[in-house]
């Protein structure tokens, strides 16, 4: 049954002027989304930093008409409608200063279980491919909740691996539920409901699949999780976007390197030169740091390395050295101590984070392994 407060949080958000942040403003001045639709238009001037013509289109019987015809059709086709101000929405993406107000959700989600997003290139290739399943495997005995976007590619092959080890799994979709897009993972969509995952967007129903949807979409996959994991990307791709909301967002964000050569490798590689992210060095490393139990150990580590068989160069033994030497030392006290300039020492702190050897945080500060 819902609630004359979900319907006049629909009506209000469809509002030409109210988006999320303006919405989060008028529900905490006037302490509901229905006193809001009731007072906002009147009374605008207490609300901050917002004139008549925000709130000009607060009251139109138009928008009310659509709610009522929204709710028919989440009714119809057994939708949620969750509400941030009522506290409905996942706790971790109620953090985020642009949440989104409303949620549509198909399915259900475990908020208890730890949330792992999971995002790359719809051109995936056989590394990223690998990279995935050895990754599913090694955590068959953990708990927790994948999410990604459903498009093709990384996307689609995180939530298969997320059903064949029987993970739930979130795909959070750039449009509204009268579409699927790609359509070619209708039967993909319905297979995540039916082992448990759920399907959840902030568009309403009549929203159709548009380019600045996904961008907008990305957001939320970021917000969502503590950790995102970005497995093959180009410049300036989707994935990057995602990333940078993570980023923005506190949280950790973990990128797969590859040759500077490859093409969906060269975001990747951008977001751990300029210390977006930090680089997947093993499978098992990977699992350790996310604090998920009991990799299997027959999983073979992506960049296998033995002490005894790493030789380094030079300018490579005086940087880990002084690292080793100096825990957590940043970027520009490494300079200093080394007396050279920062960007002839990232190079070579990219080299050895490849090799394993050191992990970089945020702030640029770095720590040897």
């Amino acid at each position: 049954m819902i609630s004359e407060e979900h319907f006049y949080a629909v009506a209000l958000r469809e509002c030409s002027q109210i988006g999320d942040i303006n919405f989060h403003k008028l529900v905490r001045t006037f302490g509901s989304a229905q006193e809001a639709w009731k007072r906002g238009k009147k009374e605008y001037k207490k609300l901050d930093g917002m004139g008549q013509k925000t709130v000009s289109d607060i009251g139109n019987d138009e928008h009310l008409k659509f709610a009522e015809k929204e709710f028919k059709f989440c009714e119809k086709n057994n939708i949620q409608v969750r509400l941030r101000h009522l506290g409905e929405i996942p706790t971790l993406l109620n953090e985020c200063i642009d949440a989104p107000s409303i949620l549509y959700q198909k399915g259900n989600i475990n908020d208890s279980l730890q949330k792992l997003s999971i995002v790359g290139t719809r051109n995936m290739t056989s590394y990223g491919q690998k990279f995935i399943e050895d990754f599913f495997e090694a955590t068959q005995s953990s708990k927790f909740v994948s999410v990604s976007g459903l498009a093709l590619g990384v996307d689609k092959e995180v939530h298969e691996q997320s059903i064949r080890n029987q993970k739930p799994t979130i795909a959070v979709l750039a449009h509204g539920f009268q579409f699927l897009y790609p359509s070619k993972n209708r039967k993909l969509s319905e297979k995540i409901l039916q082992d448990g995952g759920s399907l959840l967007t902030e568009f309403n129903s009549s929203r159709k699949p548009d380019r600045e949807n996904f961008i907008q979409r990305n957001r939320i996959v970021a917000g969502i999780s503590p950790s995102t994991i970005v497995i093959e990307t180009g410049f300036g791709g989707g994935s990057v976007s995602t990333a940078a909301f993570a980023n923005d967002y506190n949280r950790d964000v973990f990128a797969l390197p590859g040759k500077i050569t490859d093409v969906y490798s060269q975001g990747c590689n951008q977001l751990i030169f300029h210390n977006k992210a930090t680089a997947i060095s093993t499978v098992k490393d990977l699992i350790n740091i996310l604090g998920l139990n009991n990799p299997q150990e027959k999983i073979e580590e992506l960049f296998p390395y033995s002490e005894t068989l790493i030789q380094f160069t030079e300018n490579q033994r005086i940087v880990y050295q002084s690292i080793q030497e100096n825990p957590q030392i940043t970027l520009d006290d490494l300079a200093q101590k080394m007396d050279t300039s920062s960007h002839k020492i990232l190079p070579i702190i990219l080299e050895l984070e490849l090799l394993g050897k050191v992990k970089s945080f945020s702030g640029r500060q770095f720590i040897a392994i």
